[in-house]
């Protein structure tokens, strides 16, 4: 580990924060999809009984597993700017919880519709 505390050579928790980040950023970005569009709502019914859910989480933990595994092949044996990864990983995190607030999607929705 260097001194700084900025820069570990662990980047395999680098790639775990990150796409756990991402993960949060997609799940949101499927949901708020999910509810401005009912063409997008009717392609994540995987299993018709669940509705849109089964599509949206299903996708959303993919897409975090493939980007860890990619992230981590890619990582493993690098020095990474943690406090870098941390606040984009935060950001993911915050823009994904967004998306999924109802307001937010009611207020899309009435964007869409303007246009």
């Amino acid at each position: 580990m260097a001194g700084s505390g900025d820069t570990v050579r662990d980047g395999r928790a680098s790639a775990a924060i990150l796409s756990a980040g991402l993960g949060s950023l997609l799940l949101g970005l499927f949901v708020l999809l999910s509810d401005v569009s009912k063409a997008v709502k009717g392609l994540f019914a995987f299993y018709p009984p669940a509705g849109p859910l089964s599509g949206i989480s299903t996708l959303a933990v993919v897409g975090w597993l493939v980007s860890w595994m990619l992230l981590h092949f890619s990582w493993r044996e690098r020095d990474v700017h943690f406090k870098r990864v941390f606040i984009i990983a935060l950001i993911f995190i915050g823009l994904g919880l967004l998306f999924m607030f109802p307001p937010f999607s009611e207020m899309i929705k009435r964007i869409l519709r303007e246009a």
